[in-house]
């Protein structure tokens, strides 16, 4: 998958979707977002997009663990890019995540 499909998926896990316009929005009052086209979803690119979506795996790693160390779970690859602090291993780790787990 290429960085746009990649967007794409995270911003579907994320609760986007994509409407008739081939643009994304996100219908949530607390989190009120206009009409992204595709090309501009920054996932790859801004920890501010990006961080929410972490939250989001991390719930529902939470939801899906059942006694197991954090280090045999899905989740796992995500904590260790943010230890190193790297966008690009964590952007890659939470395709991954939502790859396994959607």
């Amino acid at each position: 998958m290429n960085t746009q499909e990649n967007n794409k998926l995270i911003a579907e896990f994320w609760g986007m979707e994509l409407g008739d316009d081939k643009t994304m929005y996100y219908d949530d009052a607390e989190n009120l977002h206009p009409p992204t086209p595709i090309n501009e979803l920054k996932f790859h690119s801004s920890w501010d997009w990006l961080m929410p979506v972490v939250e989001q795996c991390l719930e529902k790693h939470n939801n899906l663990i059942d006694g197991r160390d954090v280090i045999d779970t899905p989740y796992s690859s995500i904590a260790q890019a943010l230890q190193v602090v790297s966008l690009k291993e964590t952007y890659n780790a939470v395709v991954e995540f939502i790859k396994e787990n959607n």
